[in-house]
């Protein structure tokens, strides 16, 4: 069982500036994390992305959010939202981050890895297709699952699970109407974005096709996992996704600042295994897992080393 570990040095370039939460240090404790263990880190098949290409961004996001995008860097801009601040290198990081979802999905579709891991930054499930919004520039998850669609025969259906402190807003809207994409969000509610609740199904075509199951402001963590496994369980019953993604926040463990939820290492192990055997069942394995929040820089690391250790099958 071999897992891709993508990540790329200018992730850590993307500078928010003092005092925000979605710091570069992020990325390097991570990545200092899963270096820690030799024996992980020896057995994980390192990947360098490329950037993006507009039109694979695109294909995520409209035309005219593209362009504003760029234009904010050209024209010297310091944020895209009260919440999204950008430097000079932020441009090129967010196009490498997306770019690094979709080395993710060539790696696994390839048979160099069975499944991936990115450490990415800057996050990406609360941009919408049309603007930036909470950190987050491009849908880094939403363009690596229209990518798996439009790139590789074999891939029609896809399911992205989301289990971050927030909702996932923008992956949410970005597949809201297709029946082709799954869409599955636990997160604290009523919290940031204010989306999330447990009526929010789809529309049209895609009734039916998104799930959310909003959880309270400090529930056990057991609960929680409880609901984790049930909503994995009846979402299986209902599609065979070709790949599955997942939105990995961290900022559901009890320590973070963002977040008000209850869940430690073991709990992000437990939840793994259960994504890890729906994709088993379902599609071979193809799971691509891509970092979202997580903000306590002395436990994201080992999180995160849980979480890849788990998919590379040594937990």
């Amino acid at each position: 069982m071999i897992t891709a570990i993508v990540h790329h040095s200018i992730y850590e370039k993307h500078d928010t500036g003092p005092g925000h939460p979605e710091m570069p240090e992020r990325y390097r404790v991570v990545v200092d994390a899963l270096k820690a263990d030799e024996r992980l880190w020896n057995s994980l098949k390192e990947i360098t992305p490329e950037k993006a290409s507009q039109g694979v961004v695109q294909a995520a996001h409209t035309k005219e959010h593209f362009k504003r995008v760029e234009g904010a860097f050209a024209d010297g801009h310091d944020r895209l939202d009260a919440d999204t601040t950008i430097s000079m290198q932020s441009f090129d990081a967010s196009l490498f981050a997306a770019g690094g979802a979709i080395a993710a999905v060539d790696a696994v579709m390839h048979g160099e890895a069975r499944n991936a891991f990115v450490a990415v930054r800057p996050p990406g499930h609360h941009a919408t297709a049309e603007r930036a919004m909470g950190f987050c520039i491009f849908n880094n998850v939403a363009v690596a699952a229209r990518y798996a669609q439009n790139r590789y025969k074999e891939i029609d259906r896809v399911a992205v699970v989301d289990w971050d402190v927030h909702h996932g807003n923008g992956t949410q809207g970005i597949f809201y109407t297709d029946p082709t994409v799954f869409f599955f969000s636990m997160h604290q509610y009523p919290w940031y974005p204010g989306t999330g609740a447990r009526g929010e199904t789809g529309h049209g075509k895609g009734l039916g096709t998104t799930l959310n199951v909003p959880v309270k402001a400090f529930t056990k963590a057991k609960d929680q996992l409880s609901a984790f496994d049930a909503a994995i369980g009846e979402i299986a019953s209902k599609m065979k996704p070709d790949m599955i993604f997942l939105s990995a926040g961290f900022d559901a463990h009890r320590t973070d600042p963002l977040g008000q939820l209850q869940l430690e290492d073991p709990d992000y192990v437990s939840m793994t295994r259960t994504m890890m055997e729906w994709a088993d069942e379902a599609c071979g394995g193809r799971l691509v897992s891509c970092l979202e929040g997580g903000y306590n820089l002395e436990t994201l690391g080992p999180t995160v080393r849980e979480h890849v250790a788990t998919l590379s099958g040594q937990n």
